[in-house]
């Protein structure tokens, strides 16, 4: 009885469950990247260098202050695809589970009070989940590592050892959105190979619809008029952001000689696709971010806010979020009194949601912004990439990681932080807080704009 008590008492609190979960994955992270072992110099990494790397491995972000090919050893290396598996199928778990209580399709609340009150143990429904989470993670990563593993061996000539490695390091990364690489410049120097990059952006796009949305894709694939709300406004506004990032990028950067303008026709298109895909949260990049023009990076924070899609790897408030907002404004400037996606009325309560998180979301990141400026000597237009990017849990970066200080480094990891778990913990709170009012206040107009 107690112990069916203490999980009812555990999901009743979602945010304790997430924040404790990924802060003690967070701080073991760190006790081992700080070991001497972790470094290639025999030395330790430092607590800032440790929390930092584990803070970024854990939530999937990408951001680093080191090089993490020539710093990390192999232990290091192993260390940090591991904290990413974690936080990856941590994520993904968590959130699809919440996703499931919200939605009401396996009465997860109501199973969990039955068997307090019965007494019994068995937990079938969830552990499907789980399961299914599981495996089908383990099932894209391995997909990934086989084909990476195939083009390093027979196109880059690796010994068939360190082409596994690389295939199951990278394979894990993308999937799981974080962005780390075992090469000091990132993916440069696989900017026109359609192999590598066109495997690793289809991992990160599908490792960032999320599993609730992938799993409906799989079963009615050719029935999109059976979607749900939710596949339909991820599968939608991800299609919508890739096409309309790539255009963007291909307009802004098509002449610019440090970037596509060094390249063909089609490997402009492949690069600026690529480009377009990072920020739904990868981190992985093809293109020195360094070189673009201040218009891509600004195109390049709007992506990163966004993110991805909900129940799954990525960050920002999530394509679901805007999706809502947006028709949200459209019912508004027609003069709807409900919202519609479809044929389905959005309920009063996800929109308050959607508001909530995207303005508290803004107000972090213009304060973040405002508090880095006050801490180091970087420009408006630099520093708001780098915060915009470790809320959203993106990992790219103009260059001024390492740059930031102490205290600006210690900012950023509680921006990955807060970024990963904040979003995930504040939409299972407003979800499964509802309270009701037995009476009514009288109505009063406000001037609005």
């Amino acid at each position: 009885m107690r112990r069916a008590s203490a999980v009812l008492e555990r999901f009743q609190h979602p945010a304790q469950v997430i924040v404790t979960g990924f802060g003690a994955a967070v701080l073991l992270g760190t006790a081992l990247l700080a070991l001497p072992l972790a470094t290639t110099s025999g030395q330790s990494a430092g607590w800032l260098a440790a929390l930092f790397t584990a803070t970024s491995a854990v939530c999937v972000t990408g951001l680093v202050v080191v090089d993490t090919e020539t710093h990390w050893s192999v232990f290091g290396e192993v260390v940090i695809a591991a904290l990413v598996q974690i936080g990856g199928l941590g994520i993904m778990t968590l959130a699809t589970l919440f996703t499931v209580l919200v939605s009401g399709r396996v009465g997860l609340r109501v199973r969990i009070f039955a068997q307090a009150e019965t007494k019994t143990v068995r937990m079938v429904d969830i552990r499907h989940v789980v399961r299914k989470v599981v495996l089908f993670s383990l099932a894209c990563e391995a997909v990934v590592a086989v084909l990476l593993t195939a083009r390093f061996a027979f196109g880059y000539g690796e010994p068939f050892g360190r082409a596994v490695y690389l295939g199951v390091f990278h394979a894990v990364s993308s999937f799981n959105n974080a962005g780390f690489a075992l090469w000091s410049d990132n993916l440069m120097g696989f900017v026109s190979d359609p192999w590598i990059c066109l495997t690793i952006a289809v991992a990160v796009i599908v490792g960032g619809l999320g599993f609730p949305v992938m799993f409906e894709l799989v079963r009615s694939w050719r029935h999109p008029g059976k979607w749900s709300v939710l596949t339909r406004l991820t599968v939608g506004i991800t299609a919508i952001l890739l096409v309309g990032g790539t255009l963007v990028f291909l307009a802004t950067e098509w002449h610019n000689p440090r970037t596509l303008g060094a390249l063909d026709d089609p490997g402009k298109v492949l690069a600026a696709f690529f480009t377009a895909v990072m920020p739904r949260t990868a981190g992985f990049n093809s293109l020195d971010i360094a070189a673009m023009y201040p218009s891509s990076w600004l195109a390049t924070d709007l992506l990163m806010f966004i993110g991805g899609g909900s129940a799954g790897t990525a960050g920002g408030i999530k394509v679901t979020t805007f999706g809502l907002l947006a028709f949200v404004i459209w019912a508004e400037m027609r003069g709807e009194p409900e919202v519609n996606i479809g044929h389905r009325r959005l309920p009063e309560t996800a929109q308050r949601q959607a508001i909530s998180i995207s303005l508290i979301s803004v107000a972090l990141v213009a304060v973040s912004t405002y508090v880095m400026l006050v801490l180091t000597p970087h420009t408006l237009d630099q520093v708001l990439f780098e915060v915009v990017s470790a809320f959203g849990t993106t990992g790219l970066s103009t260059g001024i990681t390492a740059q930031t200080g102490t205290a600006g480094q210690v900012l950023l990891v509680l921006l990955m932080f807060v970024g990963r778990t904040g979003p995930l913990t504040l939409g299972s709170a407003l979800a499964l807080k509802d309270r009701t009012r037995r009476y009514q206040l009288p109505e009063e107009r406000v001037i609005v704009g």
